[in-house]
């Protein structure tokens, strides 16, 4: 049998899993065809279906060379979605093949490649922007954020993440899960969440796991009830901070484009510095999801000893200075228009005071290159559609959970 005979086979029976127990439901129940639904970018739900654990493939006893070399070649040839999720078949034939998926699939850093739940949590690509997009539901108090296919928003995006916003006498919270049928903090997909104050004027993002060695969880009770349902201690999932946005008050009342400032404590300064590293988690340890956490039967009962992330926060000691710091790029006022304009490169065409691009503020650092580059720039298409793009040292959720600040209610900067 010639090598191309054995991967257009392989990738036949892969398929034929993926119908029967993945099913191509983009997400932990998600069921809606429209919306795309994948756990998280991890693949696609096994939820339904127990066939898969006890059923050994005839592929399980290939010999590591030829399927090492057959995987990379699968990878390479499967670049994007929805072709991409027989990388995430390969990882659900057995144990052997898992573990020398891990080792090919590499992060979005390195590939620009969003593949496993656990992408999401990491910072993206350094030499070009992911670039997504975000559904606001009105009337359920949602949004939801997809990998975009193409370079039209249609309704075959990837999803990836989901939110849903809560309000509180005293702060609003947006619960952030990889699923978008089970939003609230009990559920095992819950992953972080955004916090605002009475006003909507500063914000903070917490993560579910600790983001970078020596994070300190903030303190919360473990009974509070979100969504009409009560958190289980048998899920610890902790409040680690990550962020803190602000929003300049606008006491004079004059129309103008909001000022922003971001401040990632999970980040230090010099990770856009040339050789800069930003603290990378490899896998979900908090709730019980790991890197194929779509696949049941890859939750391993053992409790994994390694760390969950690399790249350390040394430089912070606890302060202020070490992190890297965010600002708005000033838009500019065009007087044939009559309004603020940012060049967003075709990526925004409604006018909003939504509308934002971040870059690295200057302070407590030296003035390179890498500070003009635009981290994160959000923007209107649709009355609730906007786009969301984002590159190194942001992930998809720090980036997803700072445009969620844009979308609450500012009561005293508008």
């Amino acid at each position: 049998m010639s090598f191309r005979s054995i991967i257009q086979e392989m990738k036949g029976e892969l398929g034929s899993m993926s119908r029967k127990g993945f099913e191509v439901r983009l997400g932990y129940g998600s069921r809606s065809k429209a919306h795309g639904g994948s756990a998280g970018c991890g693949g696609d739900s096994v939820h339904g279906e127990n066939e898969g654990p006890n059923k050994q493939s005839c592929w399980a006893n290939m010999p590591p060379e030829l399927l090492r070399d057959v995987i990379l070649r699968v990878e390479a040839a499967e670049e994007t979605w929805p072709p991409r999720k027989h990388v995430i078949a390969c990882a659900g034939v057995c144990r052997s093949w898992r573990e020398i998926t891990k080792e090919i699939v590499k992060t979005p850093e390195l590939s620009g490649k969003l593949t496993f739940p656990i992408s999401l949590k990491q910072p993206g690509p350094r030499d070009g922007m992911v670039q997504c997009y975000i559904k606001r539901d009105r009337v359920a108090h949602t949004y939801r954020l997809y990998l975009g296919l193409t370079q039209t928003l249609a309704e075959n995006g990837k999803f990836l993440l989901a939110a849903r916003r809560v309000r509180r006498p005293t702060y609003t919270d947006y619960i952030i899960s990889l699923d978008a049928g089970d939003m609230s903090k009990g559920s095992g997909t819950y992953i972080g969440k955004l916090r605002s104050n009475f006003l909507g004027t500063k914000f903070t993002v917490y993560d579910a796991q600790p983001p970078h060695a020596g994070a300190v969880v903030t303190k919360s009770r473990s009974t509070r009830l979100v969504g009409l349902k009560q958190v289980s201690p048998r899920v610890p999932a902790g409040n680690y901070t990550v962020a803190h946005i602000s929003y300049e008050l606008n006491v004079l009342g004059a129309r103008g484009p909001r000022r922003m400032h971001c401040v990632m404590d999970a980040i230090p300064a010099t990770a856009i510095e040339p050789g800069g590293v930003a603290p990378t988690q490899t896998e979900f340890l908090l709730n019980g999801l790991d890197s194929f956490s779509s696949y049941p039967f890859f939750r391993s009962k053992s409790i994994h000893s390694e760390s969950s992330f690399s790249g350390p926060l040394s430089s912070r000691n606890g302060a202020k200075d070490g992190m890297l710091s965010l600002k708005n790029k000033a838009p500019r006022w065009h007087e044939q228009l009559q309004c603020w304009c940012l060049n967003f490169r075709g990526r925004v065409t409604v006018a909003s005071v939504k509308n934002f691009q971040l870059v690295a503020s200057l302070e407590n650092t030296q003035v390179t290159h890498e500070h003009d580059k635009v981290l994160l720039q959000f923007g209107k298409v649709a009355k609730d559609s906007f786009t969301m793009d984002y590159r190194y040292p942001l992930s998809a959720f720090q980036a997803f959970a700072i445009c969620l600040s844009s979308f609450d209610t500012k009561i005293a900067c508008e």
